[in-house]
């Protein structure tokens, strides 16, 4: 150790901080992409709430003839390409 202080070495310098802050980044860009995927798959609400659910829902109950049906579902579907999402 004292060869190494006579020789000029002082200790590691800024690389100490360098590798936890690489990981850090790594790490949070993962968690970030992950989660906006997860996001666009499950739609704005997501689950249950999400349109298409609700108006599977509905017409499941018979709260909406299949006509209707297929027409909101167009509407829904159309939407969803159009902002990107494409099927």
């Amino acid at each position: 150790m004292v060869a190494l202080l006579a020789d000029g070495w002082h200790g590691p310098g800024p690389w100490v901080l360098v590798f936890p802050v690489f990981w850090l980044l790594v790490v949070v860009l993962a968690v970030t992409l992950l989660r906006r995927a997860g996001w666009r798959r499950r739609g704005w609400c997501g689950g249950e709430h999400a349109p298409l659910a609700v108006l599977g829902r509905r017409y499941a109950q018979g709260e909406i003839d299949e006509a209707e049906y297929r027409e909101r579902r167009a509407v829904l579907t159309e939407e969803h390409r159009a902002a990107g999402g494409g099927r």
